[in-house]
């Protein structure tokens, strides 16, 4: 009796190192990677952005765009954070842009994103990223709130819009999990294959939102989330 005792408490033992070195290749490898920031695609040249001798109209986002958020996660033991990265490519909205290549006013402003279909696309060795993903669904209550939507009324940009990369900010409103707050999107545009390319981002405090920091074992979120954006518009 005493012996198979003492054999099953080595098994234990042995189990448990075998669960340590485990947890330490999953938390402390260092072994994690983390996709670059959105951003606009290669500058057209000017043949190749000028897709007419004005913009005036109304442009709809469509295929190729992509939206998602940036968090940073610290694993339990570890001094440098891991940032955890997802997104979406079911992006919608459009706006309308008035003036000339002097300078263009955008109005109706408005883009939305599925949160239903938000996937991390961060990479961590040992660790099934994808799990993150359930709780942030639920920290989000997807089911209830399916959206993330910014409206702005208005914007100016700068006319070399058809010609070069132009900096853009937008004051506007953000909307997720039913809250809504004013934000200040930092972007940049282009025109580029008959299509207007813009990309940025907005920074973000989640428990203004009634959010509360994703709960995940060993691990611990920051507050302050980055949105980020880049989509594609074709004129309607």
């Amino acid at each position: 009796m005493r012996r198979n005792l003492i054999i099953a408490a080595a098994g234990g033992i042995a189990v448990i190192v075998l669960m340590g070195v485990g947890a330490y290749a999953y938390f402390f490898s260092g072994l994690r990677t983390s996709p670059s920031s959105l951003g606009l695609s290669a500058s057209p040249s000017a043949s190749a952005a000028a897709v007419s001798s004005s913009l005036a109209g109304t442009w709809t986002v469509t295929t190729g765009s992509l939206a998602g958020y940036r968090v940073q996660e610290l694993f339990a033991g570890e001094t440098s954070k891991h940032l955890a990265v997802a997104r979406t490519s079911s992006v919608s909205g459009g706006l309308t842009v008035t003036g000339d290549a002097n300078g263009y006013q955008v109005s109706s402003i408005k883009l939305s994103a599925d949160l239903t279909s938000l996937h991390s696309v961060d990479q961590v060795v040992g660790r099934n990223v994808t799990q993150r993903d359930g709780v942030v669904s639920r920290q989000l209550s997807v089911q209830q709130f399916p959206t993330a939507t910014f409206i702005a009324s208005a914007a100016s940009v700068p006319g070399p819009i058809t010609t070069s990369q132009v900096d853009v900010t937008v004051a506007g409103k953000l909307t997720i999990h039913g809250v809504t707050k004013d934000v200040t999107a930092t972007a940049k545009a282009q025109v580029i294959g008959g299509k207007i390319e813009i990309a940025g981002t907005m920074t973000i405090n989640m428990t203004d939102y009634g959010v509360s920091p994703p709960q995940v074992p060993f691990t611990t979120v920051d507050p302050t989330a980055t949105i980020e954006f880049d989509v594609y518009l074709t004129r309607s």
